[in-house]
């Protein structure tokens, strides 16, 4: 199973990379294969035809599991974050691909930004999301406590979801 973590905060090795790599890590039990911090990809996220911002949607694509994240900016996702899932040149851009859709924030206010705002904005681009949205508190993400239950419910659903389409497209 291929795993990435994307991640579409303004300040690169941030919190959310950590904490996206965190839920990626308690989901599988091992790091991921490829790391998205998408603000390293700089200016050619402005346009288009980008090498290196065309070899990271490549890289998105090809994965069976992606932790999206963000920090919670105006209740919604980044707009850094937007700048690269724009790039999916196709509607159906994450087929194949099953996403966990995280948002960090300071507080509970809202908790459900991920699910209302970046959820879509995934399915929309072809992935599968068999689990509720999380949203994690920026200064407690790194304990287990504050994924434990989400985990628990959700972590068979999301491997069975990616080991499924990773299945088929063998066939």
């Amino acid at each position: 199973m291929i795993t990435t973590v994307v991640v579409g905060n303004p300040k690169p090795a941030s919190r959310t990379l950590d904490a996206a790599t965190v839920v990626l890590e308690r989901l599988t039990g091992r790091a991921p294969d490829h790391v998205v911090d998408v603000v390293e990809l700089g200016a050619g996220l402005l346009g288009w035809g980008d090498e290196g911002v065309a070899e990271a949607v490549r890289t998105t694509a090809a994965s069976d599991l992606v932790v999206v994240a963000s920090p919670t900016y105006k209740a919604t996702y980044t707009g850094v974050l937007k700048l690269f899932l724009d790039q999916f040149a196709t509607a159906d851009g994450l087929a194949g691909v099953v996403a966990v859709p995280l948002m960090l924030g300071a507080g509970p206010a809202h908790a459900l930004a991920p699910e209302v705002f970046l959820k879509p904005v995934l399915v929309e681009l072809g992935a599968t999301v068999p689990a509720p949205a999380l949203y994690l508190n920026d200064k407690h993400y790194s304990e287990p406590a504050s994924t434990d239950a989400w985990t628990a419910r959700w972590r068979d659903v999301v491997l069975g979801a990616a080991t499924s389409l990773q299945e088929g497209t063998r066939s």
